[in-house]
């Protein structure tokens, strides 16, 4: 099966300071793969190369087998979404304005979310964080992208929202997108998750199944300690001080 996003050696960063060295990943259709790791592993410098918003500094990303270093609006249109922690909505347009603006299935992203057809007609500045990071969201599957980059979906959000969130993205995997997901909540991830990638230092640290890396917690503990943080596995990392790093 022909991955949908695959980067090898990949290294990136911003001018001459390298962030991320020797990456390699691989999303197949109908799996998430969540990519975990304390505050400043490189994972959303990794999706932003991905995505092409970023150039990268050697290696190849590859999108539906093909190698790629276009633009992310040439990703876009072959297939490739981008959902960021900035929930990228226009705060100034109604939410069916923000729908057709993205070219997406109105109709379906209602589907998608009942929640959000009584705002419609609401300036999207009016929603809540919940609300906002779902019509992000929607913009992104009503779309029927082919894969999804997914960075920090549950930033700021309750718990009931954030389980809302990941169970349509777990849903699209199941109709056949690839999802490559950064979160701060372990727990969550792996419960959506097919495969973990746990990334310190800009490169990838543990790596195995969800069911598998479930049982192996520890591991993944250490991994973020090896980094230098304090790390809760429910989305919170310290500093060895205890301030958020």
């Amino acid at each position: 099966m022909t991955a949908v996003l695959e980067a090898s050696g990949l290294r990136a960063g911003y001018g001459k300071v390298e962030i991320v060295r020797d990456l390699a990943l691989r999303v197949e259709p109908g799996e998430v793969v969540a990519l975990l790791g304390p505050n400043g592993a490189g994972k959303t410098t990794t999706l932003l190369t991905l995505s092409g918003e970023l150039p990268s500094l050697g290696g190849e990303v590859r999108l539906f087998g093909q190698a790629t270093r276009a633009p992310l609006h040439v990703r876009a249109r072959q297939g490739l979404g981008v959902v960021s922690q900035e929930r990228a909505v226009l705060m100034e347009l109604t939410t069916l304005e923000n729908l057709r603006v993205s070219r997406c299935d109105v109709q379906r992203a209602v589907t998608l979310f009942p929640e959000l057809e009584p705002h419609l007609n609401r300036r999207v500045g009016l929603l809540s964080g919940g609300q906002q990071q779902m019509l992000a969201l929607a913009r992104s599957l009503a779309r029927r992208c082919r894969v999804l980059l997914v960075d920090e979906l549950s930033l700021g959000l309750a718990p009931l929202v954030v389980d809302r969130l990941l169970r349509a993205l777990r849903s699209a995997a199941d109709e056949g997108m690839g999802v490559l997901l950064v979160e701060q909540h372990v727990h969550k991830a792996l419960a959506v998750a097919d495969r973990v990638l746990v990334m310190t230092r800009g490169q990838i640290a543990l790596e195995g199944t969800a069911r598998d890396l479930g049982e192996r917690l520890d591991d993944i503990q250490d991994a973020y300690l090896r980094f230098g943080a304090a790390a809760s596995l429910d989305g919170d990392t310290e500093t060895p001080g205890g301030s958020p790093s």
